[in-house]
């Protein structure tokens, strides 16, 4: 079952999707609703996200990292589950193009991780956030049982094929459960975050100077 704002659906779950829709987003980023898959949980909701490339291919520069894309699945079980450590969990995807000396960054994996761990509050080694997060509502974020992989990828392309000769990948899958339905908003605002440090935006408020 997918959520489709029915009465019928637990209030919880309705909570939490409407938390969901309460997160402030920056604007090089786009976030709407996605089919979520079906027959991982009894509810579910999920949200894509890409970060917009500039209009024009005249304002792309040669250290261009390219586009960047992810996903937020909200699952949720009212009788919980064991291996979620409760009744709410969201899973996270990321892909982003990266340069080629940052893919082969053997660090690299260490540095991905950092960007989740710390937009969720989450000490390093630790799994459970330590509320030093709060989301634009000002509601903490409150995470138990995080866990993930970080993958880095290296594509040659040969033939006749489109692209880049070579073109490498930064992949990070997560997922997390949340303490609570709401201030949901928080969470996606901190995966929103991991996808624009994949992305290689600079931080909020930042601007990047242009070539002379």
């Amino acid at each position: 079952m997918t959520s489709s704002g029915a009465p019928t659906e637990p209030a919880d779950f309705r909570t939490a999707v409407e938390s969901l829709h309460s997160a402030r987003i920056r604007r090089e980023i786009e976030v709407g609703p996605i089919r979520p898959p079906q027959r991982l949980a009894p509810y579910s909701y999920a949200v894509g996200a890409e970060v917009r490339l500039p209009d024009s291919p005249d304002d792309l520069d040669a250290d261009s990292q390219g586009s960047a894309f992810g996903r937020l699945i909200l699952l949720y079980d009212p009788d919980g589950q064991d291996a979620w450590n409760g009744t709410m969990r969201l899973v996270a995807y990321i892909q982003a193009e990266v340069e080629a000396a940052l893919a082969m960054d053997p660090l690299l994996p260490e540095v991905a991780w950092s960007w989740l761990s710390d937009a969720l509050g989450v000490p390093v080694g630790q799994t459970t956030s330590d509320g030093s997060v709060r989301g634009s509502s000002g509601a903490a974020v409150e995470v138990t049982a995080l866990g993930g992989t970080v993958t880095s990828t290296t594509s040659v392309r040969y033939g006749d094929i489109a692209g880049p000769p070579r073109a490498h990948q930064l992949e990070l899958r997560a997922s997390w459960t949340a303490a609570a339905s709401d201030g949901l908003g928080g969470h996606l605002e901190g995966f929103c975050e991991v996808l624009a440090s994949a992305a290689g935006l600079p931080p909020v408020g930042v601007t990047e100077l242009g070539s002379a």
